[in-house]
């Protein structure tokens, strides 16, 4: 069998892969994973009978601790003796790249899921720069999350275009006819929230920290709130990290016509609560959150930004806005709140287009082609 192992700074980031594992798994490959420890990664392990590898990984920049983690990475590789790694995330692709190549691991991909060059300045975003380009070096293979996410890395110089891709249309791809499906049987996510199945509501699923555009996105609400009735949903941890500024949290918090509930596994039905979704991030690679609310019929306002622009068709599955323009973005959302028939026609479209191009288990085998080429091409060399 084929050793596969998969490296993710935290734990959190195995909910892109999970099905995945699955999946490669009845291919035949002997999966395994490596990541932070914590009640999340043990509950991983046990509800997919996958071997879980402990090696501590923060995601901010700490020289001794990184250091410490390629070390601990090193010898987990040692142990195991994979055929692949396959990498994920900024940070857990630089050390599990730096990891896989001490470790003479045969064939190593680079996920790249996200830019933090997006955002950052100065020396700072050279330094993150010069840390995707190190990633993918030590790769074999680089999948791209989205093309536009691959067009700003050539771009950059980060890759090369013989050893980048991008799979199918791009994405984790989005269980419509299962999970994703409007037609199932879900929570009544308005009554159980008092909200009149007659008023409208604005939703956001995701981090609530400022690279999401939520401070943006809760001042857009206010100028939307002088001209409409409707209602705001916020489905997210706040985080500490990238923290909100206190008065917008204080707004979220105290407000009446502001829902926020935590992380939840039912976000299906707050989809379907929604009337529309927005997303005003400053950066992503390709949000799944835009294409979970597709499966569900509805459309998104996302900001004109690499990922999104893959995720959201601008004028057919969804609106685009410039990042960080609060009128703009006020404007949009104030345009679905008074056109009920635009907003239901985009989500309609919305829904198919996830149907023809995103369904996982197509971008899963086309990621077990790249696998088994790599596999083929080194069996070649010896």
């Amino acid at each position: 069998m084929t050793k596969l192992v998969h490296i993710t700074t935290v734990p959190d980031s195995l909910i892109f892969i999970d099905g995945q594992i699955a999946f490669m798994k009845e291919r035949g490959y002997e999966v395994s994973v490596i990541s932070s420890p914590g009640e999340k990664l043990d509950a991983f392990a046990r509800r997919t009978g996958t071997p879980c590898y402990n090696v501590e990984m923060p995601r901010a920049i700490t020289p001794l601790q990184d250091l410490r983690a390629i070390t601990e990475l090193t010898n987990t590789l040692f142990e195991i003796e994979p055929d692949i790694v396959h990498a994920h995330t900024p940070k857990g692709g630089l050390l599990g790249m730096i990891a896989a190549s001490i470790a003479m691991v045969p064939h190593r991909v680079y996920q790249m899921r996200g830019l933090l060059t997006f955002t950052a300045q100065g020396r700072r975003r050279e330094m993150f720069r010069r840390a995707e380009q190190l990633s993918c070096a030590l790769s074999h293979r680089v999948i791209c999350q989205s093309h536009s996410l691959r067009a700003e890395a050539l771009r950059e110089k980060m890759v090369s275009e013989k050893k980048s891709t991008v799979l199918l249309n791009g994405s984790n791809g989005v269980d419509a006819l299962g999970r994703f499906n409007p037609f199932n049987s879900l929570t009544d996510i308005r009554k159980k929230l008092g909200i009149k199945k007659n008023e409208k509501v604005i939703g956001f699923v995701g981090r609530l920290v400022k690279d999401k555009g939520i401070e943006e996105l809760i001042e857009a609400w206010k100028i939307v709130r002088k001209n409409n009735d409707a209602k705001l949903i916020l489905v997210g941890p706040i985080e500490e990290r990238d923290a909100l500024q206190k008065s917008i949290i204080e707004t979220i918090k105290s407000s009446p016509d502001i829902f926020w509930t935590d992380f939840t596994r039912d976000t299906p039905a707050y989809y379907q609560a929604f009337d529309f979704l927005v997303l005003p991030t400053y950066r992503e690679g390709f949000p799944n959150v835009p294409l979970e609310a597709a499966a569900m019929g509805i459309p998104t306002i996302a900001t004109e930004v690499p990922g999104c622009i893959d995720a959201v068709v601008n004028e057919k599955t969804g609106l685009w806005v410039p990042s960080q323009k609060v009128p703009e973005l006020a404007d949009a959302m104030l345009r679905y709140l008074g056109d009920d028939k635009l907003c239901k026609k985009h989500g309609k479209a919305a829904r198919q287009r996830v149907l023809d191009s995103f369904q996982p288990e197509k971008i899963w085998e086309e990621n077990d082609k790249l696998y088994q080429h790599m596999l083929r091409q080194y069996a070649s060399c010896s």
